[in-house]
């Protein structure tokens, strides 16, 4: 019954399609539903009335529990508002796993703290049987010197060349703030942030769904990170701007035989049981004096949007690696 959903945007109401869905059927479940606060979107309201909402939202977190394997993982993001209600419906059937923050500051609203983060809840259908992989993301660094920018309370000997693992706190992926780089949607989240969630919990060809696909954020990283997807969207307008999004991406989000996520040009989180294998990618300061004033660099600069292909393989590096060095697809430090 899953094969008519794979790698497709299936146009209509998450409710009824997930009826269609069998029970354990897929890896990852991912929701950014509606926030009800009368956003834009292009062909359904964003007001509902509280109860409404709220019996509305228990129905879809209830079909994305019981569509997720034993072993699989469950996210949801909104504002802290409604998660905590969302997480009343999710410990019923659920095992709570993390509240991960997301470091997302909006504008000051006024008599109120300044909202400055969007919540992600984690549940799981049984922590026993858990995919999970720990995933490391970059040494944050003083914009002016470079230099690392935490102590490490007089540890620095013991940290990674890479990056530290990455807790339930998130400051390093930022909003998608700026129109040029946004889609006609009100609520877009950066790819990098659900690579991330998708590095941690699924394998390559595993399932991620995502009822509120919106204009495809959850497919094209899943695309890009050589996992199956499915995704539901109300309305037509999203699903095309989906539909010609997918048709550009590649899945190449990789160096050498691993999956990572890129950003621009740099790997923004990989899986520590990788690194051995990724170390030989990077050229890597002897000391840890050095690492904590300059940053590890890639040999080659590999651009996940007009991939070199044979540039992923490291055996190509290795034997071709003084016309890599002349290359212009090489950079200096």
């Amino acid at each position: 019954m899953i094969d008519k959903f794979l790698n497709k945007i299936v146009q209509g109401d998450c409710l009824e399609l997930f009826k269609q869905m069998p029970d354990n059927s897929v890896d990852m479940t991912f929701a950014d539903p509606p926030f009800n606060l009368k956003k834009g979107y292009n062909s359904y309201k964003d007001n509902l009335k509280l109860q409404e909402y709220l019996i509305w939202c228990e129905q879809w977190i209830t079909e994305m529990v019981r569509v997720t394997k034993p072993t699989g993982s469950i996210f949801v993001h909104n504002i802290p508002k409604w998660l905590t209600f969302y997480s009343g419906f999710l410990n019923k059937q659920a095992d709570f796993k993390h509240w991960i923050t997301w470091d997302a500051p909006t504008a000051p609203m006024g008599k109120t703290l300044q909202p400055a983060h969007y919540g992600i809840l984690f549940y799981v259908k049984d922590c026993k049987q858990l995919k999970f992989y720990e995933v490391r993301y970059p040494h944050k660094r003083a914009r002016k010197s470079n230099m690392l920018a935490k102590d490490y309370g007089g540890k620095k000997g013991l940290l990674h060349p890479f990056g530290p693992l990455v807790s339930d706190v998130w400051t390093d992926i930022h909003r998608v703030k700026h129109n040029k780089f946004r889609d006609e949607h009100p609520c877009q989240l950066p790819i990098h942030l659900l690579e991330r969630l998708i590095l941690m919990i699924t394998d390559e060809n595993d399932i991620v769904l995502d009822p509120f696909s919106g204009t495809g954020t959850t497919a094209i990283a899943s695309k890009r990170l050589g996992r199956q997807y499915i995704g539901f969207e109300l309305d037509e307008k999203y699903v095309k701007i989906t539909e010609n999004k997918l048709l550009q991406e590649q899945t190449n989000s990789k160096i050498g035989d691993c999956w990572v996520s890129f950003y621009l040009d740099d790997i923004v989180t990989l899986r520590n049981n990788d690194w051995n294998y990724i170390k030989d990618f990077y050229y890597i300061p002897n000391t840890v004096e050095e690492i904590d004033q300059q940053q590890i660099i890639l040999k080659t600069k590999i651009n996940i949007q007009t991939p070199i292909k044979s540039f992923t393989n490291f055996n190509y590096i290795t034997n071709n690696f003084e016309s890599i060095m002349s290359s212009t697809l090489f950079e200096k430090n």
